[in-house]
C-alpha cells in the first residue's frame, strides 16, 4: 500500500489560472480568492495528478460507508462512451431555486425539476473521476476555458455558491452526455434545509431515495443515522 500525500498550497498553485474563471461564478465569496481554488480541484484533478494515475474517488469527509468502497470502484466499469464522471443526483430543490430565472423563461424545460425524469442537479460529495477520459475529451476540456464558462453562466442566468458541485450541475444541464448518474444508495444525502425554506411542497420528490443505502452523506452537519 502506498500512500502519497500531496501538498494543499502546492495543488492550489496549480489550480488557480485553470479554474481561476470559474470562481466567480460558483463561490461563496464575492469575487475570486485564491484559497479558495480548492474547492475547484475535482473540476481540473485530470491535468494535476501525474499521468500514471487514471481513476480517483473523490469523498467528502462528512460520510459513513455502508459497503465496502472496492464495489464504487466497479461503477467506473459502467460509464457509457464518452463519460467523463461518476457522480449521484442532488436531493434538495437546490437547482430548482438556483434556475428560477431559467425556468420561468422556458416553462417547459426539465431543468430544475425532479427525478427520473427531470434534471435536478448534481451533488459533489462523491465524485469517480476517470482521468483518463478527462483528459481524451475534447468536450470536457473545451468547458473549462473562461469564454465557455461565462456563456453557459449567460445562458442559464447561473450564479452558484457550491464550487465543483455548480460547475458539474451547469454543465449537466447543457452536456449529461459527459456524466455517468451513480444510484442515490451511493451518495444518500441527509439534509433537509430546503424542506424548511420555501420548498415543502416539492421536497419529498427530490429527497426520496429507493434502495438499500451504501454510503450516507450528513451534509449541512446533519447527523448520520447509528447502525
Amino acid at each position: 500500500c502506498q500512500v502519497i500525500v500531496h501538498d494543499v498550497n502546492e495543488l492550489t498553485e496549480k489550480l488557480f489560472p485553470i479554474v481561476e474563471a470559474m470562481q466567480k461564478h460558483f463561490s461563496a465569496g464575492s469575487g475570486t480568492y485564491y484559497s479558495d481554488s480548492i474547492f475547484f480541484l475535482s473540476v481540473a484533478m485530470h491535468r494535476i495528478m501525474p499521468k500514471e494515475i487514471t481513476r480517483i474517488i473523490q469523498v467528502d469527509l462528512d460520510l459513513k460507508y455502508k459497503t465496502n468502497i472496492r464495489e464504487l470502484f466497479d461503477e467506473f466499469d459502467k460509464f457509457p462512451e464518452g463519460a467523463v464522471i461518476g457522480i449521484a443526483r442532488e436531493m434538495q430543490p437546490v437547482y430548482r431555486h438556483t434556475f428560477w430565472q431559467y425556468r420561468r423563461e422556458n416553462p417547459q424545460t426539465k431543468v430544475g425539476e425532479p427525478p427520473p425524469d427531470g434534471l435536478p442537479g448534481f451533488n459533489s460529495g462523491v465524485l469517480l473521476l476517470n482521468l483518463e477520459a478527462m483528459r481524451q475529451s475534447k468536450l470536457y476540456n473545451q468547458l473549462l476555458e473562461p469564454t465557455m464558462v461565462q456563456k453557459l453562466t449567460e445562458k442559464y442566468h447561473f450564479k452558484g455558491h457550491l464550487g465543483d458541485q455548480d460547475f458539474f450541475t451547469m454543465v449537466g444541464m447543457e452536456h449529461p452526455e459527459l456524466f455517468h448518474v451513480l444510484d442515490c444508495t451511493w451518495n444518500r444525502q441527509l439534509c433537509t434545509w430546503w424542506r424548511d425554506h420555501g420548498y415543502s411542497d416539492v421536497f419529498d420528490q427530490y429527497f426520496q431515495c429507493e434502495g438499500e443505502v451504501r454510503i450516507y452523506h450528513g451534509n449541512c452537519n446533519t447527523p448520520i443515522p447509528e447502525d
